[in-house]
């Protein structure tokens, strides 16, 4: 429990007002150690709640009475650095604790007037830390708090010497959080160049997130695959739902077919504009929207709750993006679907995929149209049983007795059903086809080349030699280079 770790009372009734009742064991092993101001390498995927096991201790540590930066978080991504400073802006209601933002694609003149209003923590992408340290617009010499969150993305990023360089410009005498999924090499380095003695915190694999989701795979051919997905749609009427696209051409194409067929669905990728991008990810998180479509990229550092159903319409570049796309469900312990469309050619591939997840896929049998249709009918009769134990019918029951009067109930519930019921839509959807995965592609490529491979409509180019960020072809890079 969140009173059992030495937390302050405004800090615990924030913390109890956010929803949070019991600490997650990452929450529960870090924010002790982090309290003694020891240095921390906590190894664990994203959905295990390290945002407050970082950001608890952080908030703890601040002075609100110093308007002055007593805390920076280095992230990979601009969805990753906004979802973290809400998180904290939450969690630091009850101090009064002022969180900044800083990511590229701002504007760069509003983030200057910011940071002279005194915030006590920043949190930002790399490229945009680094401008505003050279332009001098922001100082880091009153930090005691440093917190690296998704290192090995960072990695992967190629923003390592950046990470490198904002550190040197702290104080030597800083508390230093190292949050990773894995430990790469160069994310050992860094470790041991900028940090003392760290305590080590490790997720066991049946924490991990994967362990809580159920995992099927779909067998069908490329043309029959959305007729398909719809009629799951139908059958399993998921909550919230992400389908992800190999790239940006399918997203676009899969959410417009979505909504031909009267779904609520929107895309993301990275052509999109951050205005753009931020306002479906808060439609979604709303329930405006109930299907987001993605790519990888655009995905990565996403922290929604609620999401009940994860859809591979295409197969993943490699295992390790199949195992942070399925991370999306199945969140604090809550049980998750994840489905995965494989055309013939692609059945070897999956195999690949279970030996890295440890889990095989169940096979799910293509629902037939009847099947989907009497999904729909189930969901409605759901919220017409739900209707009925709410008795808050008195209003409506003078109605219902004419009706009564004039045609037998089995012939009204029917008419209500049939009104209320979404029949499977069939209006024709033309896609592009893509190109099925082989079992080993993709295993073998640079990490740079794979992600801009995930959210491109063409091959990748191969970075230029010596050069850590040539990816113009790629908006979720941090654009910081280029600041407006």
């Amino acid at each position: 429990m969140f009173q059992d770790l030495g937390i302050s009372p405004a800090t615990l009734k924030a913390v109890k007002k956010m929803g949070f009742e019991e600490a997650t064991p990452i929450q529960a092993e870090t924010i002790p150690l982090s309290l003694e101001n020891k240095d921390l390498i906590g190894q664990a995927q994203t959905g295990t709640g390290k945002t407050a096991a970082f950001g608890i201790p952080l908030v703890e540590k601040i002075k609100p009475e110093k308007k002055v930066i007593q805390g920076i978080i280095i992230a990979p991504t601009r969805e990753l650095a906004v979802q973290v400073s809400e998180e904290l802006y939450k969690i630091g209601g009850g101090k009064k604790i002022g969180v900044l933002a800083i990511y590229g694609g701002q504007d760069i003149n509003r983030q200057i007037r910011a940071l002279k209003n005194g915030p006590h923590i920043i949190v930002g992408t790399p490229g945009r830390l680094l401008d505003h340290i050279n332009r001098k617009t922001m100082r880091l010499d009153t930090v005691e708090t440093v917190i690296l969150d998704e290192a090995d993305e960072m990695l992967n990023m190629g923003f390592i010497e950046d990470i490198e360089s904002i550190l040197s410009k702290t104080p030597a005498e800083r508390q230093t959080l190292l949050f990773s999924a894995t430990m790469p090499g160069p994310i050992q380095k860094i470790a041991e160049r900028f940090m003392k003695s760290p305590q080590i915190v490790r997720m066991k694999a049946k924490e991990m997130t994967v362990s809580s989701i159920e995992q099927f795979y779909v067998e069908t051919h490329e043309k029959n695959k959305f007729d398909v997905l719809t009629r799951l749609l139908d059958i399993q009427t998921p909550e919230l739902s992400i389908i992800f696209g190999r790239t940006k051409r399918r997203v676009d194409e899969l959410s417009e077919a979505l909504t031909l067929r009267g779904y609520m669905a929107e895309g993301i990728h990275g052509d999109l504009s951050q205005a753009k991008r931020l306002q479906v990810l808060r439609k979604f998180k709303e329930g405006s929207i109930d299907v987001l479509v993605a790519t990888d990229v655009a995905a990565r550092g996403l922290d929604i709750s609620g999401v009940t159903h994860v859809y591979n319409f295409d197969i993943p570049q490699d295992p390790e993006s199949y195992v942070h796309r399925i991370g999306r469900t199945g969140r604090a312990g809550k049980q998750g679907m994840a489905i995965t469309f494989a055309t013939p050619r692609e059945r070897s591939y999956l195999q690949v995929v279970e030996r890295t997840t440890k889990k095989r896929m169940e096979k799910l049998e293509i629902p037939t149209l009847d099947e989907a249709l009497e999904g729909q009918q189930k969901a409605v009769v759901e919220k017409i049983v739900q209707a009925i134990e709410s008795n808050n019918l008195q209003f409506y029951k003078q109605t219902a007795a004419e009706l009564i009067e004039k045609h037998d109930a089995i012939t009204v519930v029917a008419a209500v059903l049939r009104m209320q019921t979404k029949e499977p839509d069939q209006t024709p959807v033309k896609l592009t086809e893509e190109k099925p995965m082989s079992g080993g592609r993709g295993r073998d490529k640079k990490p740079q080349d794979r992600r801009r491979g995930n959210d491109s409509g063409r091959k990748g180019l191969k970075p230029r030699s010596g050069s850590k960020r040539n990816y113009s072809n790629n908006r979720d890079r941090d654009k910081s280079r280029s600041p407006k």
